[in-house]
């Protein structure tokens, strides 16, 4: 049999995170070799955007110790906080000549592992429950849930072919539909001929309202004496 390792930490990781590493690293560089509820604190009235992140890191650290290994969070410390650089996102801003400016958006991959003082060694986990089975009602007995569960489902009825299903369709003819009944009013409106419209009159030449203006005789010129 494989000897099994023992553990001496609890670790919690949260990768591709949307800080810069640098940023990152400052703020777990203060609650490095700390005890959690002083970390904790530090981290709460800390103003940096990044010690956000990293409490849930280490809220998730705690999570695992007390329910895999049945620890008590308020027993451990803050063994390792380390920060690793990720894959940077490359954008582009514009800038003035037509030129581009680059913008880089980092991200990091931050890991705290916890530790009982002293170094102790961390217990084993804990086993997982076996699933239970649902109840059965008091009113059944159990062989007839046995039954109900094993009962085979009825089959269902073959589909018909394609073949089958236009033969059918030929064999019963359509039922003719019975043809439309004439209009009544019909010969009536023939019969009655509509009145015929009066022709209407040419419109007269409007006269000119400019009368024509009397001819002028040329005066005779009078010859000096």
């Amino acid at each position: 049999m494989a000897a099994v390792e023992e553990r001496t930490f609890v670790r919690a990781e949260a990768r591709y995170v949307r800080t810069a590493p640098r940023k990152a690293q400052l703020v777990a560089e203060q609650i490095r070799g700390r005890p959690v509820p002083e970390a904790r604190t530090i981290l709460a009235f800390m103003t940096r955007d990044a010690a956000r992140d990293v409490e849930k890191v280490l809220s998730s650290a705690v999570a695992n110790a007390e329910a895999n290994h049945g620890l008590d969070g308020d027993d451990l410390y803050v063994l390792t906080a380390t920060v690793g650089a990720g894959p940077t996102l490359k954008r582009w801003r514009a800038r003035a000549r037509g030129r581009v400016a680059r913008i880089k958006k980092r991200t990091c991959h931050i890991t705290i592992a916890l530790a009982l003082p002293e170094e102790q060694t961390i217990p084993a986990p804990l086993p997982t429950p076996a699933p239970v089975a649902a109840p059965i009602p008091e009113g059944e007995p159990e062989a007839e849930a046995a039954e109900t569960e094993e009962a085979p489902k009825p089959k269902r009825a073959p589909r018909k072919k394609a073949a089958e299903v236009a033969e059918t369709a030929e064999e019963a003819p359509k039922p003719k539909r019975a043809p439309r009944k004439k209009a009544e009013t019909a010969p009536e409106a023939e019969a009655e001929e509509k009145p015929k419209r009066a022709p209407r009159k040419k419109a007269e030449p409007k006269a000119s309202a400019a009368k024509p203006k009397p001819k002028t005789t040329p005066k005779k010129e009078t010859e000096d004496s």
